[in-house]
């Protein structure tokens, strides 16, 4: 679990080091800036909102042509993800576990309580 917790935050870093030099965190002189992190949700937002676009109608990517649309556009979801994360010093590895051991504790994620009479259903 530990080296997956540090390739996680490895690729956080390297996703946040590639918009960094992409020029994404900085104004038009060309000086670093913070950005807004509604901006930064409302983009990862987008992704997903491109995945399913490609799910509903079964596209295939237009720039990765062997891959799914949906695929791809899960995969710039994590890497907006993991700039915002790294852009604010999480360690998303780490809290990636912790939050999978805590919804094994959750009533709600049990199955029998799922399929009882108002469980969730997704």
């Amino acid at each position: 679990m530990e080296k997956n917790i540090i390739a996680i935050n490895e690729c956080a870093k390297e996703c946040h080091m590639a918009a960094v030099n992409g020029g994404w965190w900085h104004d038009d002189n060309g000086v670093k800036k913070d950005r807004n992190v509604g901006e930064l949700l409302c983009l990862i937002h987008s992704e997903i909102s491109e995945a399913m676009e490609g799910a509903r109608k079964d596209l295939m990517d237009t720039h990765l042509k062997h891959k799914t649309m949906m695929e791809v556009e899960l995969a710039d979801a994590m890497i907006r993800i993991f700039d915002l994360a790294e852009s604010r010093g999480f360690n998303l590895g780490e809290t990636i576990y912790e939050k999978l051991a805590y919804n094994k504790t959750r009533a709600d994620h049990k199955i029998e309580n799922r399929l009882k009479k108002g469980g969730k259903k997704f």
